[in-house]
């Protein structure tokens, strides 16, 4: 069955009259008249009572009309809703985002931004370690990650960095140099670092890790937190010492002080990837709202 038939039924039910319909939908009644008959051969059953000024609806086509008008909506709604998806401006888009980038400012401020300007998109969001987000992101269960650098998993990628943010260090509030307010690495040779394990952010480890090595401090006493942000928990409690990203700082705990480097500081890029050759209108119009922020 052809759905301008139903629209042609359901304008003539809703006239009650063939040529009002007819002019309604732009077309002569002749040829208005042939297609409803046409659908009432097809459906097996009259529709419409013919009556000498205009027509009214047999007990079937009252029931026809009904269903009708859900079919046309449906269709409508449908049409509207893969056009949308085309557009970029219906859909739905699936964003990773590491526990540290979750801290960050412009990471959620982007997501709002987006939803503000396409409310009909929804959206999903999944927080994992890096080694999760890229291969769910190769996988196309993600189509956009926010994640930290460096990390040689990306590679595969489109990356775009969004903010070069500067570690800082998290110490315990009643370590001799909590008074400090900048600090140098090897002050603090003694004391136990903290690390995240490597396949939080690998490349990010690395640069901790070797960091630290070099300034003198004690490797062979380390601490794994299983994230950056429960890494502070674990400076409260008097493990030792944390490098964080700056953004983790709002984190308010009464056991942590934060400190900046003394000299040559420590960095860690927040970054969005992406899927290389991405066709998807929904995460264009992303890149392109970032691109333009």
């Amino acid at each position: 069955m052809e759905l301008r038939y139903l629209r042609y039924f359901v304008a003539v039910a809703r006239a009650r009259h063939f040529t009002k319909a007819a002019k309604e939908l732009g077309i002569s009644q002749p040829p208005l008249s042939q297609q409803i008959q046409r659908l009432e051969r097809e459906v097996g059953t009259p529709l419409l009572r013919r009556l000498t000024r205009g027509v009214e609806l047999t007990e079937a086509g009252e029931a026809f009309y009904e269903d009708a008008c859900q079919i046309l909506a449906l269709s409508d709604a449908a049409l509207e809703k893969t056009k949308g998806i085309a557009r970029g401006v219906n859909g739905r888009l699936a964003i990773g985002i590491t526990s540290s980038d979750a801290f960050h400012p412009q990471v959620f401020t982007l997501i709002h931004q987006y939803q503000q300007q396409f409310p009909e998109v929804t959206i999903h969001q999944i927080e994992a370690n890096m080694a999760t987000l890229m291969t769910a992101l190769s996988e196309a269960e993600l189509d956009i990650a926010f994640v930290r650098l460096p990390c040689e998993s990306t590679k595969a990628f489109n990356v775009r960095i969004i903010d070069e943010e500067p570690m800082v260090i998290a110490l315990n509030s009643q370590h001799p140099l909590a008074d400090e307010t900048l600090l140098q690495l090897e002050q603090l040779h003694n004391t136990p670092l903290i690390l995240f394990p490597r396949e939080v952010a690998p490349g990010l480890f690395e640069r901790v890790y070797n960091n630290c090595h070099r300034a003198g401090v004690n490797m062979t006493r380390t601490y794994q937190a299983s994230q950056l942000s429960s890494s502070l928990s674990m400076v409260a409690a008097g493990f030792g010492f944390a490098l964080v990203p700056q953004s983790m700082s709002c984190i308010v705990h009464p056991g942590v002080t934060y400190h900046g480097f003394k000299g040559a500081s420590l960095q860690t890029d927040v970054a969005i990837a992406w899927r290389r050759f991405e066709r998807s209108r929904t995460v264009k119009r992303f890149l392109d709202m970032f691109n333009a922020s």
